[in-house]
Order: C-alpha cells, then sequence, then structure tokens
C-alpha cells in the first residue's frame, strides 16, 4: 500500500473522525436506506410498507397539523390585520404572512410535531426490537434491518412530511383566515378585521417567489431525514436493557429538534442570497 502524504493523511483522519461522530453516523443511516431503495436485494421492496408509513406519519398526524395551523394562522392573522394598519405597511401583509408561515414556522412546527409524535413512536419500536433480540433474528434470517425497518421510514417519513407540511401552510393561510372572519363577525363589538380574501389572497401570492416553493421540497425532504435516521439510530445504538428504551426515545426527539433549528438556520443564508441578488439588480 503506497505512503500517503501528508494531506492524504488528514484527510483520511478527519475522514474517520467525521465519520465516527454522530453526525456522520447519521449521513451513514441515511446514505445506506436510500441505496438499499435502489438496490436489488433478494427480496422486493414492500410498498405496503412505505404506505403505512405515509399512512401513519402523515395522515394520521392530520387531525394535529390541521388544529395547530389553524390556530397559528389566526393568530398571526389576528395580530397582523390589526398592527399593520397603525404603521402604515398594509402592502406588506402578504409578505409578513408569507415569512412567517409558509418560509418558518410551517416547516419548523410541522417537523417539531411529527418528530414528537412519530419520531418517538418509532425509536421505541426499534429500541424494543433490538433488546428483545428481534432485529438480530431478522439478519440471521438473511434480512437486511436496514431495508426491512429504516428504508420504508425514511421514504414514507419524508413523503408524509412533504403532505403536513403543506397541509399546514394551507391551514394556517386558509383556514386561519376563516376563523379570523368568524370571530369578527361574533365579537364585532371587541375587535373588528378589515380584512377580504381577495386581497388577502393576492397579497400572498404575490409575496411568493421561487425560493419558497424550493425550500418548501427542501426543508421538509432535510427535516424528515433528520427525524428518522435520529430515530433509528437511538433506537439501534442501545443497550440490552428495556429500562434505556425512554432515555433513547427522549434523546432522539430532543436531538431532533437541535438539528432541525440548526437545519433551518443554514438555509435561511438561501433568502439572504435570494434578498441580495435582488437589491443588486435594483441597485
Amino acid at each position: 500500500m503506497p505512503k500517503l502524504s501528508r494531506p492524504g493523511r488528514f484527510i483520511r483522519w478527519f475522514g474517520n473522525r467525521f465519520l465516527s461522530s454522530h453526525i456522520g453516523q447519521l449521513l451513514v443511516i441515511e446514505f445506506q436506506a436510500l441505496a438499499s431503495f435502489f438496490s436489488k436485494g433478494n427480496r422486493k421492496i414492500d410498498s405496503q410498507q412505505i404506505i403505512s408509513q405515509i399512512y401513519n406519519i402523515g395522515i394520521n398526524s392530520l387531525p394535529l397539523i390541521l388544529v395547530v395551523g389553524t390556530i397559528l394562522g389566526t393568530v398571526l392573522i389576528v395580530n397582523t390585520a390589526s398592527l399593520i394598519p397603525r404603521v402604515g405597511f398594509g402592502n406588506f401583509f402578504g409578505n409578513l404572512m408569507v415569512i412567517a408561515i409558509v418560509r418558518e414556522l410551517g416547516p419548523i412546527l410541522t417537523a417539531f410535531l411529527i418528530a414528537g409524535r412519530n419520531g418517538s413512536s418509532l425509536t421505541t419500536r426499534i429500541a424494543s426490537m433490538k433488546v428483545n433480540t428481534e432485529i438480530d433474528a431478522l439478519e440471521s434470517l438473511g434480512v437486511n434491518p436496514i431495508r426491512f425497518l429504516i428504508m420504508p421510514a425514511l421514504i414514507g417519513g419524508i413523503i408524509a412530511m412533504l403532505i403536513a407540511n403543506c397541509f399546514f401552510c394551507l391551514s394556517a393561510i386558509g383556514t386561519g383566515f376563516l376563523m379570523t372572519k368568524m370571530a369578527g363577525f361574533f365579537l364585532e363589538g371587541v375587535f373588528r378585521v378589515q380584512l377580504e380574501w381577495n386581497s388577502y389572497s393576492l397579497s400572498i401570492l404575490a409575496a411568493l417567489k421561487p425560493v419558497d416553493f424550493m425550500m418548501s421540497f427542501v426543508k421538509p425532504f432535510l427535516f424528515a431525514s433528520i427525524i428518522i435516521t435520529n430515530a433509528c439510530y437511538y433506537g439501534t445504538h442501545i443497550q440490552n436493557d428495556l429500562r434505556a428504551v425512554p432515555v433513547a426515545t427522549s434523546q432522539s426527539v430532543v436531538n431532533s429538534f437541535i438539528f432541525i433549528v440548526a437545519c433551518d438556520l443554514i438555509l435561511s443564508f438561501a433568502y439572504i442570497l435570494d434578498y441580495m441578488s435582488s437589491v443588486s439588480s435594483v441597485i
């Protein structure tokens, strides 16, 4: 084996250290799951498992997603509609709603709800299988646990997150508006919202940019990957003790929250670059 140069030794050392870290292990799990989806194994991909994950993660979470989205949208619309006329920025109503719901709060809150509801249950399920040696039994039968357990959860989780984020934003914008108008009708003596659907919807559509549509796919994809890989990592890296299952579940959820916020912070630079390009074009 030829001797590596100093830069080569540094790259190999850095690569080994990175792969042994927590983030490196998460990336290894995700790439192995995606590779198993495209590989030709002895067993065909069970599409029913992916559909079941989409149903459990996305469809079963829709009532909670719709309720939280409606409450958030109502609160934002009431506060924005009452504040903007005072400061004279009525033309920026759509921009504020897009920034608050579509860009930031919609994807993050959807990811938090999915992580708390489904990420924790997935960690508990895999950790229990690990403790009860069910994963070892799958390997002894020639079944790849990553292809059988992690890959359907990852693919289904990504699709479910896209659906859940879309419904969250629609409920916050649409149902939130209806709830605001209903509150203004029944509590006319308390507060009154001077807001019409035509001007409201057109201002939001005018505020949407191509980067918003792109991030509507990028953020749910990355957030779902973070939640599923964290759940699978803590579920498989557990001691053979049932008392360690709740500890692994809480660690999975907490780390998912931290990584989601950090990832959203990094992705926010895309909006800064888009803003700088628009300013430079005007100048």
